[in-house]
């Protein structure tokens, strides 16, 4: 069966050429030129991707993605924004989205992007347990938790996979050019500024202090590595 990416963007000329370009690498393409259609589809639909807009007529691109989120909808999002928007492009990593893109860019690097989206949100995680204890805290990378006492927080599962990955390498430093290899599968395009992004995110839910954390651990010059 053919993945389904749904672009939500308003400029018509830019969704013929993404949709023409999508549909030539094998992919079922569908699209909304306004936010509120754009939501309804992304809700109502199978989709596998999404490609979204922050500047769009009717509903703004970071309150589709926060309630997509909401909904617990946990498939990748792809921002697309304009130069210069630093300040969105964080938010739209703090409220769910799984990466951005600035435009203008090259279909080549927007491909290698939604392969490697895919290619992540494909893989089994059965490298470790289900639930992993620490300290006062459980993690339920199964149903995508974190539990302290009665509060339960949720992860998206780029967040799982990234908790995963650090964990797993039983408090070695891994670096922000391995973490964008192995588990987003990049070799090349993203800044990890990405990374830095999502560790502070990772921190408000995991740590009781984020600004002075006790597992996520910056290692200046080198990368991050958890510690039980």
């Amino acid at each position: 069966m053919k993945e389904k990416i749904l672009i939500i963007e308003d400029e018509e000329d830019l969704v013929k050429g993404l949709k023409l370009n999508l549909v030539d690498e094998g992919y079922e393409v569908d699209y909304a030129l306004n936010g509120k259609e754009g939501l309804e589809k992304a809700l109502k639909g199978k989709t596998d991707l999404i490609l979204l807009d922050i500047m769009l007529p009717g509903m703004h691109g970071l309150e589709i993605c926060k309630e997509l989120r909401q909904k617990k909808v946990d498939i990748p999002i792809l921002m697309l924004t304009a130069r210069g928007e630093e300040i969105d492009k964080v938010i739209g990593l703090e409220i769910g989205a799984d990466d951005y893109i600035s435009k203008p860019f090259s279909i080549r690097e927007l491909l290698a992007r939604i392969k490697a989206h895919l290619r992540r949100e494909n893989r089994s995680g059965d490298t470790m347990p289900g639930v992993f204890q620490l300290e006062s805290m459980k993690i339920d990378f199964d149903h995508y938790k974190v539990i302290r006492k009665d509060d339960e927080i949720d992860l998206t599962s780029l967040e799982v996979d990234v908790l995963r990955y650090l964990i797993g390498k039983d408090g070695k430093v891994v670096s922000r050019d391995d973490l964008l290899d192995k588990v987003w599968g990049y070799e090349k395009y993203p800044t990890t500024r990405t990374i830095d992004n999502h560790i502070l995110k990772l921190r408000k839910k995991i740590e009781i202090d984020p600004n002075h954390p006790r597992h996520i651990l910056t290692v200046y010059g080198g990368g991050y590595r958890f510690v039980y």
